[in-house]
């Protein structure tokens, strides 16, 4: 037996023992040492490789507003064209060197890191390609509203002060940057759609208009920690003053004209992703960025049409239940309009979420064995961007609710959102990933949407076997929700591949979701202004269910929903083949708990 017969990729001591004796017996203890020697330096050199690229990365975006700094960075990221260059020639070569590493001689946690570091290298070239930074906006954020957050942080310490201050005065270099950098993208009309761009200067017209202590982004000193003097908190909030009506607000007022004067005239007419420069392969690769998947957007518009059909049957199930005596779109406007599904007022409906939230924690012990330390608050979404903002958004340590417009938020949606948005949805599988040290940084601190949105929305869909669903509306507002996503196949590659209007796309929305209108219309904007991104969700689900369904006929009384929801939610956010892989290995190895 020679050599290459020998060395079978063993490629963890485990994995070697489990070779029969007699095979073991025919390896010669050279081809043995060989073997190690080739795993040992496979995984050298790509640990090393992702190290090193991981903490360049961090370096050049640890002045973002996702820093893990001990509160506040003192700078703003730098958005230069000379620094876009460069991180596109690091990724570059950062995949040439991937490209030479034996896969199949990686220990086999580091095949898992190599799939999902790959992924995100060739999506940030990907990026850089299609120059994505020339466009800072997606549907609902933008660069200059993102950066709100900061302000609403809590500072303990007189440095954490000091850094927010020098962050503020980062503005104006900043703000030129991507101003910059968007005029690149308006000469070529690689821009939102103008359609898009409605109403959002008014988050910065909020920031302009708010002098001194008004300002949103002197938060941070309204409330000052006791362990500072009276003294030092007085020339802090002065200073504060000062910043903000130095730096702050001719940032905001510099950015507000370039706004309204030029990029809001002039942007893309077009809705169409098919419409942008290199239109047809920048859409694909929002596809494969958003669902790891290689799937055309025909491909996706037929799945769509086919999931609406099948929800649509559940839905007049429903409506059968309550004795509802009309057609769908009949019972789509009662649900709309009767005063009995909606609140009078803000607080009411943050109240309701919260108690659907608490809901969740009575039962949590029932479907998971490994909770998140981290918890979250339940806030409304700030005034200057509810407008068009979406219903709900939750990640680590937060469930934003949005309050504006309150005849557009149904009560029967409203627990399908909570479980979305905060436990078991984002608030939930988020710190799970970034307090599972077992995993690399760039695993824990990377979101994959069509993981992270796909195990939300099957949050959604646990909810019916958890029980908290109570009546037959809130059934169907998840149903409406699972419809909303499914609709979404077909509305996003409708918009940007098969030339659908607006129009049409609301149309679709209006007659297959129990959606109200407003939110039916900053939705659509929001899938006009962010292509593919809306795919993630439902695809994402349907491969979570697919595998639970593999596990559960695979394992039979065996299986155990606790081991295999903390399978899944201990991997972070993984491409979906790797997902595939894992539940293979977790029917394998008897369904036993990732904790045991």
């Amino acid at each position: 037996m020679n050599r290459l017969t020998c060395i079978v990729r063993i490629t963890t001591l485990s994995a070697l023992l489990a070779v029969s004796g007699l095979a073991l017996n025919a390896c010669s203890s050279t081809a043995v040492t060989a073997v190690d020697a080739e795993v040992s330096d496979a995984n050298t050199r790509f640990e090393t490789l992702y190290k090193s690229e991981w903490a360049w990365r961090q370096h050049k975006d640890d002045s973002d507003a996702e820093s893990n700094n001990r509160y506040a960075p003192s700078s703003l990221p730098d958005v230069s064209i000379p620094v876009q260059q460069e991180r596109r020639k690091r990724w570059l070569a950062t995949l040439d060197e991937l490209n030479t590493i034996d896969v199949e001689a990686l220990s086999e946690a580091n095949q898992i890191n190599y799939a999902v570091y790959r992924l995100q290298i060739e999506t940030l070239i990907a990026d850089q390609q299609f120059k994505t930074y020339e466009k800072p906006l997606l549907g609902d954020t933008a660069f200059w509203s993102n950066l709100t957050y900061q302000a609403r942080q809590t500072l303990r310490h007189e440095q954490d002060f000091e850094n927010y201050l020098a962050w503020l005065q980062d503005m104006p270099r900043y703000f030129d940057q991507q101003i910059a950098n968007m005029k690149l993208g308006l000469a070529r009309q690689f821009t939102l759609p103008k359609i898009s761009l409605q109403g959002r200067d008014a988050s910065v017209i909020s920031v302009v208009d708010a002098k001194g202590s008004d300002n949103p982004y002197y938060q941070p000193f309204a409330k000052m920690p006791d362990s500072l003097s009276s003294e030092k908190q007085a020339a802090l909030t002065a200073q504060a003053e000062a910043v903000i009506a130095e730096y702050v607000i001719p940032a905001h007022q510099t950015l507000l004209t370039f706004l309204q004067q030029e990029y809001i005239p002039r942007a893309q007419p077009s809705i169409a992703g098919y419409d942008l420069p290199d239109g047809k392969a920048y859409y694909q690769a929002q596809i494969k960025k958003y669902t790891t998947l290689a799937l055309t957007a025909e491909e996706i518009h037929q799945i769509g049409l086919a999931e609406v059909a099948n929800i649509r049957q559940r839905m007049h199930n429903i409506m059968k239940d309550v004795g509802f005596d009309g057609t769908l779109q009949d019972f789509l406007t009662f649900l709309r309009t009767d005063e009995q599904f909606y609140v009078d007022t803000p607080q009411a409906l943050l109240d309701r979420a919260a108690w659907t939230a608490k809901e969740f924690d009575g039962v949590a012990d029932d479907w998971f064995g490994h909770l998140p330390r981290k918890r979250f608050a339940i806030i409304p979404v700030p005034a200057d961007i509810a407008p068009f903002y979406t219903a709900g958004r939750g990640g680590p340590g937060v469930y934003l609710v949005n309050t504006y417009d309150l005849p557009s938020r149904p009560l029967y949606s409203l627990p399908a959102l909570t479980l979305h948005e905060s436990a078991p949805g984002h608030a939930f599988q988020m710190p799970l990933a970034l307090e599972n040290t077992d995993i690399p940084e760039f695993r824990r601190q990377s979101y994959i949407s069509a993981f992270g949105e796909g195990w939300a929305l099957y949050s959604e869909l646990l909810g019916e076997e958890m029980g908290l669903y109570h009546t037959p509306y809130e059934v169907f507002g998840m149903l409406s929700y699972q419809m909303w996503r499914a609709a979404r196949l077909v509305v996003d590659t409708g918009i940007h591949a098969k030339g659908w209007s607006r129009k049409q796309a609301q149309d679709f929305m209006k007659a297959n979701t129990a959606l109200s209108v407003h939110e039916i219309t900053t939705e659509i904007d929001r899938y006009i202004a962010w292509p593919g991104q809306a795919l993630s969700y439902y695809l994402g689900q349907m491969a979570i269910v697919k595998h639970r369904a593999a596990a559960e006929k695979a394992l039979g009384q065996d299986f155990d929903i606790r081991h295999f929801h903390d399978m899944i939610l201990q991997l972070g956010s993984v491409p979906l083949s790797v997902l595939e892989q894992q539940v293979e290995r977790f029917i394998a190895e008897g369904g036993l708990s990732p904790y045991q």
